[in-house]
């Protein structure tokens, strides 16, 4: 009869527990349930299940503590997240804490029986390979009437693997090449097997290492994973998680294995959360630019009916008065569109030769107009050793534009009285060819919960009057040409915005 597989559920919901509870006894599992992380823990200590299913958010220890004892604990076990929508960060974290998978509140039977499944066939490969690994040094350095005994049952075991199992002789030679191996690097086992070596088949960030190992150069410590990038037959960049060893007999090398698992599901699994995460942001804000277009269409309204009266009673004064209202919302629609499609499409760097002191400049005469009507100085300090360098130009326009923008808004909209309010912008050339840009202002600052939403969703503290995707686009635009942004702020005090982008020496004209 066959043994009854050990499941835990961790979850604080009585009622989740109830019914997974029932289900999956109902389905042949030997289910025990705890009603919080620290009781799981001691559960898992007392039953030693294969199988976890753990919610992520619960009071006191949650989910990702939960499986990092887990994994403590016993490295083997395999643990099912179950998540809320939208809850991308953890279920990421989850991942690279080796979690065999997730599952999205509410949970579908189907669902939970396909990473059931998946859970049990991880845990059997696992077995597979660790009974593989234990044996292959030792079945190396048997007699050749040992070895021929025994080759059915390697051929079998190592076939069987999902993974990829890659083992060479002392010269680096591929002698073992599995069918995880075929789906991986994509070449078949016969131009493989005595024909190809590691120099070839391998990326080059390991190849040194296997070399250094094979000819006793040095310690050659493999066997830590770790996710590397396979360039597969058809040119594919496949990535992976890797493991290897150096084989000795006798104290003498006498091969390599390597082990390969295929990552493209997990990534794949990664970029849909993350285009769901960017959908939900999206969704989040529809409502708040409906808003924003309606104020901006009931300003050419109001701009439309004081010009048209104006025209029909010849009143000059008016006139210029209306057409200003239109400028102001027409100038609106511009940057709404401007940033809805910077924040929508993913955009190359187009780097050029230019002068980032000089872009500055730029944005500072765009925007001078707009602050001396509000009495803010702009102030400026610029870097004189930065000089011609090669970077996207337009990147850095839009960026600091929108940074710039906002300080003169958290002046305008600064309520203390009686204040001098300045708008600083200053550039340093810093080490390891990186450029820093910095826009401060002593306007009306942020609150510590103001700075954590500002880069994570659409968020204005400018209420009906923004839109809250002009920070998101400068972020966007910054990681897109490698850099990073900070924010240093405190309400009533001003804040500043730093940003770190990475630059290249002029190139010569041909």
């Amino acid at each position: 009869m066959k043994e009854m597989t050990k499941l835990l559920i961790i979850d604080d919901e009585e009622a989740i527990r109830k019914v997974l509870t029932v289900s999956l006894a109902s389905d042949g599992y030997d289910v025990s349930a705890a009603a919080g992380g620290e009781e799981g823990i001691a559960l898992f200590k007392k039953e030693f299940p294969s199988i976890v299913l753990t919610d992520i958010k619960m009071p006191g220890m949650d989910g990702i503590e939960a499986l990092k004892q887990i994994k403590k604990l016993n490295p083997d076990a395999e643990v099912i997240m179950i998540t809320g929508h939208g809850d991308m960060d953890s279920a990421i974290e989850a991942l690279k804490l080796d979690a065999s998978d997730f599952l999205n509140k509410p949970i579908k039977d189907e669902a939970l029986s396909v990473a059931l499944k998946r859970a049990e066939e991880r845990i059997a490969i696992k077995k597979k390979l660790k009974e593989y690994t234990d044996d292959l040094e030792n079945m190396v350095r048997m007699a050749t009437e040992e070895v021929k005994r025994r080759s059915d049952f390697q051929n079998k075991l190592i076939t069987s693997s999902n993974d990829a199992i890659v083992a060479t002789d002392e010269e680096g030679d591929i002698v073992i090449y599995n069918r995880g191996a075929e789906r991986i690097f994509g070449y078949p086992r016969v131009e493989i097997i005595r024909k190809m070596n590691i120099d070839k088949l391998y990326p080059q960030a390991i190849v040194s290492e296997f070399r250094s190992g094979l000819e006793r150069r040095g310690d050659a410590d493999l066997s830590e994973w770790r996710e590397i990038a396979i360039v597969a037959k058809d040119g594919e960049n496949v990535p992976t998680r890797f493991s290897g060893s150096i084989l000795y007999g006798e104290d003498e090398v006498i091969g390599s294995v390597g082990f390969f698992q295929d990552l493209r599901e997990v990534k794949r699994l990664q970029e849909e959360l993350i285009k769901s995460e960017r959908l939900a942001a999206a969704g989040q804000t529809v409502a708040g630019l409906a808003h924003y277009i309606k104020n901006i269409l009931n300003g050419l309204k109001g701009g439309t009916y004081v010009l048209n009266v104006a025209l029909d009673n010849n009143d000059t004064g008016k006139i210029k008065g209306g057409w200003a209202m239109i400028e102001r919302n027409v100038g609106r629609i511009s940057d709404l569109v401007l940033n809805l499609l910077a924040y929508s499409k993913e955009r190359k760097p187009e780097p050029e030769n230019c002068f980032p002191n000089e872009i500055v400049e730029e944005v500072c005469a765009l925007i001078e107009l707009k602050a001396r009507e509000s009495s803010i100085e702009i102030q400026r300090d610029l870097d004189p050793l930065l000089g011609k360098v090669y970077m996207d130009p337009n990147a850095i326009h839009r960026a600091l534009l929108n940074l710039v923008s906002n300080a003169i808004d958290a002046c305008i909209f600064d309520s203390a009285p009686k204040k001098q309010w300045w708008v600083k912008v200053a550039t340093a050339i810093k080490e390891n060819h990186t450029v820093r840009f910095e826009v401060a202002d002593n306007g009306m600052g942020m609150d510590k919960e103001t700075r954590e939403k500002i880069f994570s969703s659409p968020f204005s503290t400018k209420g009906e009057r923004g839109t809250g995707l002009g920070l998101l686009v400068t972020e966007k635009i910054v990681k897109e040409n490698g850099g990073t942004i900070d924010v240093a702020s405190e309400q009533g005090n001003g804040s500043t915005f730093t940003i770190y982008l990475p630059f290249q020496e002029a190139q010569k004209l041909r």
